[in-house]
């Protein structure tokens, strides 16, 4: 009996083992065709860890990565693979672009643009300008030569400490009868003639009981400006010049080797009428994936409530005319807003500002206390625009309060754009568990300036002072939140680890990231915000394959070379868009 168990154990292992053999030829089978491609000879980083870490090579196949490790146990095991030599460049995951505005960019891109600092496009450079005259002298020109009589013109990128006070009159005076809009750099304000008000058909009533509007300047800002977009919908996304814009997004994502982004606040305007123009762009299968995540303040507005916004935010993952493999709703995140735009001087400050004007609250207290507290009971993810000290701590508090009567683990509240703030508060956000999402490019932009006029030098000079977050080890992310900064992410990146403004300031200097730090938020810490990170931001086994190369490793040379990197190509889910200069070998 002995013998017989003994020879049935014998048997049964050699039978294992042969399945086991077949399973693993099977499955290396499988993966060696010629679909299967190694990536080698550049650095290749994976952004894991604490420190930078490299790999000899790397195995991508069906859109996954399926090995990482040495080059020789790579070709061993996938003999028929493709290789794909990198030639020294370095091969990083795709970038990750956690803030941005379609809908923003689609109007940006199609219209004139006209703002303190040169905007580089796809089509040229758009120059910069400063000064009220040569501002004025500007517009008046752009209209003279490009506007259509009858016909809506838009003009973005005014900024009234550059460019003067603006009001209906003026535009009045330089316009005539032709209808002009001028946007605000913050895309938070608009100044309008009385064509244009006549164009739109709005009047004054109509913005009675709003405190954010000055109808006698032609002025809308803030909730006057959300109250007034949809008014101008029919007109902003007019199909054909709304793709236009779409199409030259896509290209300035391609160029700078962004194969994800996120729309935090969906819709702007027209929820159909915005999903429909940004999927027929995406039906051209441009190289990057868009997630969205729902704006709980246009939902509340047009749903008739909060309770009917996040009954609709419910449906959203699920229903398949809302989603496609390259567009898809972030389930159970939503997107609140705090206080006014960094650009507009309208965000919240404790002390004030220098010259006694005040912020402007987005939502009213009572509202965004309502909605926080609902999305929170429902374990949603909450993202909150707030850019002022005092509209970071008003959420700060509120979070502070929702943990006392419903406490909640890895909850992973995000701000986005924080543009000033202090070390207390980096304590009480790591306490708190909440998470934080920045422009680094304010302290480019407006440092110097905003050191003369409203915050004064000190606060000025410590605009996003991000040491205080990763002195916390707070997670963070960075975001051009376009068009506030260039959809650049190494610029973004040479901003942190720099801190150098337009003018060629140093300042707070003590507040300069690591390298490393900095580029976890353009991948890994990237995808954390949008609650991603065990898909996308790293290179590791089962993660997709998007990968960004670049020709210079950002690891390896001066920092303040950084931005200006050359982006040699991207590879997106295996598909690789890059220069023919790249070798192919089999």
């Amino acid at each position: 009996m002995k013998q017989l168990t003994f020879l049935f154990l014998i048997l049964s292992a050699i039978i294992f083992s042969s399945c086991n053999d077949s399973s693993k030829k099977s499955k290396d089978s499988n993966a060696s065709d010629e679909s299967t491609k190694i990536y080698f000879n550049g650095d290749i980083i994976t952004m894991e860890g604490e420190s930078p870490q490299y790999l000899e090579a790397i195995v991508e196949a069906n859109g996954k990565i399926i090995f990482e490790g040495d080059l020789k146990t790579a070709e061993n095991r996938y003999k028929n693979a493709t290789k794909f030599d990198l030639e020294g460049k370095t091969l990083m995951p795709g970038f990750i672009e956690p803030h941005l505005h379609p809908s923003l960019a689609a109007i940006m891109l199609q219209n004139e643009i006209i703002a303190p600092y040169d905007w580089k496009l796809p089509s040229g450079t758009k120059k910069g300008v400063q000064g009220e005259q040569a501002y004025r002298s500007r517009i008046s020109e752009s209209i003279k030569s490009n506007a259509f009589p009858d016909q809506m013109y838009f003009i973005w990128g005014y900024h009234q400490l550059w460019h003067g006070e603006l009001s209906k009159g003026l535009l009045n005076t330089i316009a005539g009868n032709q209808p002009v809009g001028i946007i605000h750099r913050s895309f938070h304000e608009i100044y309008l003639n009385d064509a244009a008000i006549a164009k739109l058909g709005i009047k004054e009533s109509d913005f009675k009981d709003n405190p954010q509007v000055e109808w006698s300047k032609g002025h809308f800002f803030e909730g006057g400006w959300l109250a007034l977009v949809p008014k101008m919908a029919p007109i902003l996304l007019e199909p054909n010049s709304y793709l236009k814009g779409l199409s030259t997004m896509s290209e300035l994502l391609h160029q700078n080797g962004i194969t994800t982004i996120a729309e935090p606040g969906f819709p702007s305007s027209d929820f159909d009428g915005e999903l429909k123009l940004l999927m027929k762009e995406m039906e051209n299968n441009p190289p990057y994936d868009v997630y969205l995540i729902p704006s709980g303040t246009q939902l509340y507005g047009m749903k008739g409530g909060n309770e009917e916004a996040m009954a609709f935010m419910r449906t959203l993952d699920t229903v398949r005319s809302y989603n496609r493999l390259n567009v898809k709703f972030l389930p159970k995140q939503v997107k609140l807003f705090s206080d006014g735009a960094i650009y507009s001087q309208l965000m919240q400050m404790k002390d004030g500002y220098t010259d006694g004007h005040h912020g402007e609250w987005m939502t009213p207290l009572d509202l965004f206390e309502e909605q926080l507290m609902m999305y929170w009971n429902n374990d949603y993810k909450i993202h909150v625009h707030s850019n002022g000290d005092l509209g970071q701590q008003m959420v700060i508090d509120l979070v502070k309060k929702a943990q006392k009567t419903s406490p909640r683990k890895e909850h992973r509240l995000t701000l986005h754009h924080m543009g000033y703030f202090d070390e207390s508060m980096t304590r009480e956000m790591a306490d708190l568990g909440i998470e934080a999402s920045v422009n680094p490019y304010y302290l480019w932009a407006l440092a110097d300036k905003y050191s003369e006029f409203g915050l004064g030098s000190d606060r000025a000079e410590n605009l996003v002072a991000l040491k205080l977050l990763t002195d916390q080890n707070i997670p963070l992310s960075f975001h051009s939140d376009f068009s506030m900064a260039p959809v650049e992410p190494l610029t973004l990146v040479w901003t942190a680890v720099n801190r150098q403004t337009s003018q060629g300031s140093k300042f707070s200097q003590d507040q300069r990231i690591s390298v490393f730090d900095a580029m976890k938020a353009i991948t890994i810490d990237a995808a954390r915000t949008l609650n991603l990170e065990n898909e996308i931001g790293s290179l590791k086994v089962n993660k997709i394959a998007n990968f960004t190369i670049l020709n210079e490793n950002p690891f390896k040379i001066d920092p303040l070379k950084i931005k200006d990197i050359g982006i040699f190509g991207i590879v997106y889910k295996g598909d690789y868009s890059i220069s023919k200069e790249f070798k192919q070998t089999e």
